[in-house]
């Protein structure tokens, strides 16, 4: 019939004419209102970058080389703060998913007057300092402080124990600074879950039990491995906990750069630590998206 009629034809043709003009019109005032983001970001992020990749290519005499990248590779010292730095990253992601997955749980269960009070508890430690939250923690782990003294008064133990300055501690500050920040996307993603599915799985003689395991769950996965994946990578980076709550026995590579810069003035090893902590950073961000592709995937099939 279009063929037959080529006034219809032309009407047709200027629609789509007209329809495809507009996207590309939206897509320029799109990209003129990003613009200035894009502009502060390369300003304040790539430029950095690219700046921190140019220093740790030169070496002590001013030349252009591997030397620091070699050095890193060639020292036994730097394998222990990587392996360090993953390991205290790692035992903060599992503090957090033990911890984070039932309260965000317990939560999503509540009425929503209810929830919202949990949830400015959950939100309340953004609202004091990390300096001020680490030192809070000495104070109850150090060896005369709160905890030893309660433990001893009541008989629990006859010496302090030896609860801050190692890996427990770290890990322990770390988990209440990162566990808000893990429970907020796990939080969402259960809010997301349809509840028919849950009651559909109740009708048919399901219990509390396995329908948390084999539906709940498995829908929520994708928020709980973003909330893992986003404790880790930040983890990686952290340098006033560590320092203060590991007292000198815990290193990780925020501490070591530090020490490069303010010990040595060695900005080619600090840079190259830096780099190679940012590598690891977007390999992991590259993970946790084809992981979450595969998540979303099997929960459309």
């Amino acid at each position: 019939m279009t063929a037959l009629n080529p006034a219809a034809s032309l009407r047709e043709a200027d629609n789509s004419a007209h329809l495809a003009w507009d996207a590309r019109l939206e897509r320029l005032v799109s990209f003129a209102f990003t613009l200035p983001c894009l502009m502060v970001v390369a300003l304040c992020v790539l430029v950095p970058c690219a700046w921190l990749f140019f220093l740790s290519a030169y070496g002590a005499d001013g030349r252009m080389s591997l030397e620091n990248y070699q050095r890193i590779v060639d020292g036994a010292s730097y394998a222990r703060i990587f392996v360090t730095t993953f390991q205290v990253a790692l035992a903060t992601v599992v503090a957090c998913v033990v911890i984070g997955v039932p309260f965000a749980t317990f939560i999503n269960s509540l009425p929503p007057r209810r929830s919202v009070l949990f949830l400015a508890a959950v939100l309340l430690p953004f609202w004091t300092s990390l300096l001020v939250r680490a030192y809070a923690w000495l104070v109850l782990l150090q060896r005369t402080g709160i905890v030893n003294s309660v433990l001893m008064g009541l008989g629990v133990t006859n010496a302090p124990l030896e609860l801050a300055f190692n890996h427990f501690a770290t890990v322990l500050g770390m988990t209440h600074i990162m566990l808000p920040i893990f429970i907020l996307p796990v939080l969402g993603a259960m809010r997301n879950i349809d509840r028919a599915l849950i009651r559909a799985a109740a009708s048919m003689g399901a219990t509390r039990g396995y329908t948390f395991r084999k539906v709940f769950l498995p829908l929520a996965a994708p928020g709980i491995a973003a909330g893992a994946i986003l404790v880790f990578v930040m983890s990686l980076g952290f340098y006033v906990t560590p320092a203060i709550l590991g007292g000198g026995n815990v290193t990780v590579i925020s501490m070591r750069i530090a020490r490069s810069l303010s010990n040595y003035s060695n900005w080619g090893a600090a840079s190259a630590l830096g780099v190679l902590l940012l590598v690891f950073t977007a390999l992991l961000f590259a993970l946790s998206y084809g992981v979450q592709r595969i998540l979303l995937s099997r929960q459309r099939s």
